[in-house]
């Protein structure tokens, strides 16, 4: 029997996460959003309660739940706000899974202690900045010299890397070729300070202005041996595993803006009147938002299977896309439409609905675009 209710424990998760992201996040975030500031104080919340350890065994500090539980988090995070959600979302499945997955038991018991409580955060260096979605045609390089690795190149894009409790970025970088002449690309540990590893000013985002992210360089930065991150040559196979898992909590994060439109615009046509009746008593508005509640539960049936399939052990890179591209898609449209709902007010930055507009637009390109996800079900369709 296929039965999709939750258990009690992540029933408990979920209520607490969305009590968390109305009572303290909702106030407060608009502010955060429009100075373009990073919200330390709820990221010390998060932190206590526990959410970036979800997945993370115990003996690591984490709270030993499973990946699904982190898939609920950001749902109900993105639900009121997205920089929040990816700031979660990136350092765990960035950050954090990478030691957890790859680390020896040194790097786990330095870092992962540290950043289920997010007392530091992690980040993953792997876009570059003429590289884009060809990921294997990373430049950096780093050349192993007595007992130290050497760092040059660049990277682009990469969330949580230049806070005041940023602790590192994981670094794809080539170092060496393969038998067959291609690059062999490892990831390595770079502590943030590290001499020639520099973090260049924050972005000017369209959106998610409440997260960080920087573009970086290394110029001939030095770091131990020891902090080579799994085996050498494996670091391109590495990512891939890590972009399938983070592929589902980005699903997750899209579905819960996908359903945070339906909760704006459910409230908005309740109280807004036209021509002397509430807007929600005009069909073309019930139809509107029923589609919309219909692409968010899509999107998050979506996930669910995807998230299923992968604690099971199963393949479910297929399921992955399938989910990341259904959630997109639904946040993009649902903003969409809620805009259209809210009308002038919808364009106003300080409404959820003007945020959740300028939010959508990169979930159809973060951590593999719309093109990509068509490109990798078409290939496990066989063609």
């Amino acid at each position: 029997m296929i039965d999709h209710r939750l258990g009690d424990e992540h029933e408990a998760l979920r209520d607490s996460v969305r009590a968390f992201a109305r009572k303290e996040v909702a106030p407060v975030i608009g502010d955060y959003y429009e100075r373009e500031a990073f919200p330390y104080p709820l990221v010390r919340t998060m932190g206590s309660m526990g959410l970036f350890g979800l997945p993370i065994a115990e003996e690591h500090g984490g709270m030993g739940g499973d990946y699904f539980a982190l898939c609920l988090a950001l749902e109900e995070l993105a639900r009121v706000d997205s920089s929040l959600a990816i700031t979660l979302e990136a350092g765990v499945s960035l950050g954090a899974m990478p030691i957890a997955r790859f680390g020896d038991e040194e790097q786990r018991r330095t870092w992962l202690p540290k950043l289920c409580t997010a007392e530091v955060l992690g980040a993953f260096g792997l876009t570059e900045p003429g590289g884009g979605s060809d990921a294997g045609a990373t430049r950096t390089t780093a050349v192993l010299d007595g007992d130290q690795w050497v760092l040059n190149g660049s990277k682009a894009f990469i969330t949580n890397s230049g806070t005041d409790i940023t602790g590192f970025v994981t670094v794809t970088a080539v170092t060496g070729s393969k038998p067959d002449g291609g690059k062999e690309i490892s990831t390595i540990i770079v502590p943030s300070g590290t001499p020639g590893f520099h973090v260049a000013p924050k972005y000017s985002k369209v959106g998610w202005n409440a997260s960080d992210t920087h573009e970086l360089s290394f110029d001939d930065c030095r770091v131990p041996a020891a902090n080579l991150l799994g085996e050498r040559g494996r670091g391109y196979a590495q990512f891939l595993s890590i972009l399938s898992e983070g592929r589902v909590a980005i699903a997750a994060l899209g579905t819960g803006l996908a359903q945070g439109c339906v909760d704006e615009c459910l409230r908005y046509a309740g109280e807004r009147e036209a021509f002397g009746h509430r807007i929600g008593e005009y069909q073309a508005i019930q139809f509107k938002i029923a589609d919309m509640e219909l692409r968010a539960g899509n999107a998050r049936l979506a996930y669910y299977d995807a998230a299923s399939r992968m604690l099971r052990g199963e393949p479910f890179r297929k399921q992955a896309a399938l989910a990341k591209l259904t959630s997109s898609d639904a946040a993009m449209d649902n903003a969409r439409d809620a805009t259209q709902i809210f009308g002038g007010y919808g364009f106003m930055n300080e409404t959820p609905v003007g945020r959740f507009y300028r939010d959508a637009k990169i979930l159809e390109i973060g951590e593999g675009t719309s093109e990509v996800q068509r490109m990798l079900i078409a290939r496990e369709l066989g063609l």
